[in-house]
């Protein structure tokens, strides 16, 4: 199945551009993680679907390393990668119109994520519970599942997707543009499901989405998704780690762990209630709640109550603040201290966790130390929980790609720095770190009865390191745990050469 282009602006001409053009470097260096680099041969800036077909299939006939890129956010190096000869980048392909044949909302595969907020908004008053961060490209970030704010009361951005187009290449290596639908009777909806999970750089380059609620049935662009919330309530609260110690710390992490498991259902009052509890090292002094909640004239009581019974056992916030905010006005501009980068951004390594439970005591006894312990030469390190479920696990773990459908926390392990000479001890740190907290299940989040895996959205290389992941449970288990044979099956079929892949690209074989 093919579309035609809709009419708007005129797409500009598809540019190849070498490292003597000053656009080569913004295109390389238009990554979120510095401490990965890439030299490709020649970059390309495509406007249209036409153009990404004519720009892969000259690359695989040059027999030239290919990948796509959207709004450069992937924390591993699958794009600034030195065996990548070639970036496409779909960045000046931002549309998104009603588009009348599909009765769904299209979004080009170059929009950003607050981009798209605010087409949805403006236009229809609508929202799709995108990511967090505003910047992030649709490209990449849709075909892994994608949850934020709004994850426990809408479900993952994944469950509203009813097509994709994506650019292919198949065992000739001829490229074409495929339209997959979620609809049962498509030859082409095994696609579609892959994209709904499967990660980007698997199985083509994505070029355009269309979104409408599964349910959905009128033809009015306003009535095909959920209607965006009437407002928000923001709030932070702290804690100095001078009024700390392990015995309240153990208190606040069980209490905050215990919250989540009572209130992570789709039925729960507090599932329009999400939060991070951020823990950064000692040595900066601050342990930090932030919140959003969509529940209207209730919103500030609920944020109250919350707070209150994390508070109870160690003390009151040393402070904090509550915003009330229209919804556009939070999601192009979420908590700016927190996605705030130094000039020139920061080289990182993030390890996420999905949790089905709350950690144990022996693992936050893990946290403390790794945020306390004096030995450890690393300022940028933290942990984080950010709250997961709800809507989200009402979805069958194989009606999609994203398998997990059963976590209450997203967990992360995080550590960053500047100069390079800093690395090997904050990758020395992060590790061991990581190892630690999941040390009764071989150093990684083994899905079972206690964890469910990780995401590939948030991808971490390690995981396929068997002198890091000495559970004896392949990386591909802990990503897509029984789908991945599924998604083999979709790549043989859609990517027969192989012509996209990463350091952890879904196998074929």
């Amino acid at each position: 199945m093919s579309i035609p282009p809709a009419t708007g602006n005129t797409p500009i001409e598809s540019t190849r551009i070498g490292p003597e053009d000053p656009r080569y470097r913004a295109v390389v260096d238009k990554r979120f993680n510095k401490r990965y680099g890439a030299k490709p041969d020649y970059v390309r800036l495509v406007g249209s679907g036409a153009e990404v077909v004519s720009a892969v299939e000259e690359a695989v006939a040059e027999k030239r390393r290919l990948v796509a890129t959207s709004g450069g956010h992937c924390l591993e190096g699958f794009v600034s990668d030195p065996e990548v000869r070639v970036i496409i980048d779909v960045s000046p392909m931002k549309r998104v119109y009603y588009d009348d044949r599909m009765r769904a909302i299209a979004v080009e595969a170059g929009a950003t994520v607050g981009e798209t907020f605010r087409a949805l908004f403006e236009q229809w008053g609508t929202v799709v519970p995108l990511g967090e961060y505003p910047g992030v490209g649709m490209g990449g970030h849709v075909v892994g599942g994608a949850f934020g704010f709004l994850c426990r009361q809408l479900g993952l951005a994944a469950d509203y997707l009813h097509a994709v187009e994506v650019v292919t290449v198949d065992d000739r290596g001829r490229a074409r543009s495929v339209v997959a639908t979620r609809e049962t009777a498509d030859p082409n909806r095994e696609l579609w499901w892959a994209h709904t999970g499967g990660g980007g750089g698997n199985f083509g380059i994505v070029t355009r989405y269309w979104f409408r609620s599964p349910d959905a049935s009128a033809g009015d662009p306003t009535r095909l998704l959920p209607r965006a919330p009437e407002s928000v309530a923001t709030f932070t609260a702290q804690w100095n780690w001078t009024d700390i110690d392990r015995a309240s710390f153990t208190r606040l992490l069980t209490k905050h762990g215990t919250w989540c498991e009572h209130s992570s259902g789709a039925d729960s009052p507090d599932a329009s209630l999400w939060t991070l509890l951020l823990l950064h090292r000692r040595e900066l002094g601050k342990i930090f709640l932030r919140g959003v909640s969509t529940a209207g004239g209730g919103a500030e009581h609920q944020i109250e109550k919350h707070v209150s019974s994390l508070a109870a056992g160690i003390g009151d916030p040393a402070g904090g603040q509550a915003t009330r905010l229209s919804w556009l006005e939070f999601a192009l501009d979420p908590f700016p201290d927190l996605f705030a980068m130094p000039p020139g951004g920061v080289s990182m390594k993030m390890k996420d966790a999905l949790l089905r439970k709350r950690l144990t005591e022996r693992q936050i006894g893990v946290v403390y130390d790794y945020m306390t312990r004096s030995d450890h030469d690393v300022m940028g390190g933290a942990f984080g929980l950010a709250t997961y479920g709800g809507r989200v696990n009402t979805v069958a773990s194989d009606a999609t790609a994203s398998a997990h459908r059963g976590a209450i926390l997203d967990s992360a392990c995080n550590t960053g720095w500047v100069d390079r000479r800093d690395e090997e001890k904050n990758l020395r740190w992060v590790r061991a770190f990581y190892r630690e907290l999941f040390a009764d299940t071989g150093g990684v989040p083994v899905p079972g009865d206690r964890h469910d895996g990780a995401l590939i959205n948030h991808p971490d290389t390690d995981l396929a390191d068997p002198t890091l992941n000495t559970s004896g449970v392949p990386w591909y288990t802990i990503y897509y745990q029984a789908n991945y044979p599924r998604l083999q099956r979709i790549k043989r079929q859609w990517d027969p050469l192989n012509v996209f892949r990463h350091a952890l690209a879904i196998r074929g074989e």
